[in-house]
């Protein structure tokens, strides 16, 4: 039975449109769900509540990572799932998982077959943190069976709580992005396999689990570029030099002429974000969280 053996962890953020599909796709599986909502504004907390789900609401935005170990640490059964909140798992899908973890021991994570709303599998075949040989141009085949990947998409990841926690989750240092190649890496790292499963399905909206904005393309921009360079010093790789900040900065003039503000907003992110690594600055403290989570009583 899954409530027995799995619980998902939701992280929202503003993510009231697509809150409700996710939810009901988990309780159609059976899998009670914590919903660790960072400080939205909109109805995401309510929303989640009202579907039964037990919400752990936090005062501000803790950010993806630190959001799920949050929630990891909260659940009780042997096995989470990470589900991002505009991906719905399909009928099977859990069970399917949960039947590979039992095939396959050494498996510290395993994730389903992700289909995005133009029918495309989505995988992620290369990473700033994969050997150079596993970085090879063009598309890479997709698994025609169960197969063991260098990593794995943060959408939706079947995780031994135990193993999970034994490593330390998540890098609590990164806010946003790279933070599910790094766990992968630090699981292959300890001898741990990673898992596509054929037979789970789950459909994933991409980029819609909170509204846009030009201001969130900044904020995201800014925390992409800042853990590129984050995750490069953490492995000893070489990290991008100053020309992206001055080619991200001639863009965004050329998109401001144009009136364009997202792509223009997008260049400003990406240059400031690679500036204030330089200058020795935290994601955290970019986000007001160098004292450590505040949640809710």
């Amino acid at each position: 039975m899954p409530a027995a053996l799995v619980t998902a962890i939701v992280v929202s953020y503003d993510s009231a449109e697509v809150l409700p599909a996710c939810l009901d796709a988990l309780a159609g599986e059976g899998v009670p769900a914590i919903v660790v909502d960072n400080a939205s504004s909109d109805d995401s907390r309510a929303i989640a509540e009202a579907r039964g789900a037990r919400v752990i609401a936090n005062l501000r935005n803790e950010g993806y990572g630190r959001g799920n170990n949050i929630g990891m640490a909260a659940a009780q059964t042997p096995f989470v799932l990470i589900v991002n909140p505009d991906l719905e798992v399909r009928p099977g899908a859990v069970s399917a998982l949960l039947a590979a973890a039992e095939r396959y021991p050494d498996a510290g994570m395993l994730a389903p077959r992700i289909v995005e709303p133009s029918g495309r599998v989505f995988l992620q075949p290369r990473s700033l943190l994969s050997p150079p040989h596993l970085n090879r141009a063009g598309a890479m085949a997709i698994p025609e069976g169960d197969a063991c990947l260098p990593f794995l998409s943060g959408a939706c990841l079947l995780v031994r709580r135990e193993v999970f926690l034994a490593l330390g989750g998540f890098d609590p240092a990164i806010f946003l992005f790279y933070e599910d190649d790094d766990l992968c890496r630090r699981l292959r790292d300890a001898g741990h396999a990673l898992v596509h499963v054929h037979e789970a399905e789950a459909g994933h909206g991409r980029g819609r689990s909170s509204a846009p904005s030009p201001l969130r393309r900044f904020r995201a921009r800014w925390h992409l570029a800042w853990s590129e360079r984050y995750v490069a010093r953490k492995y000893g790789l070489p990290a991008p030099g100053r020309l992206p900040i001055w080619r991200n900065m001639a863009k965004a003039f050329g998109y401001g002429l144009l009136f364009k503000r997202e792509p223009m907003f997008a260049h400003l992110g990406s240059a400031a974000g690679a500036q204030a690594w330089m200058r020795g600055e935290t994601a955290l403290a970019q986000e007001g969280l160098e004292d450590g989570p505040a949640v809710a009583p």
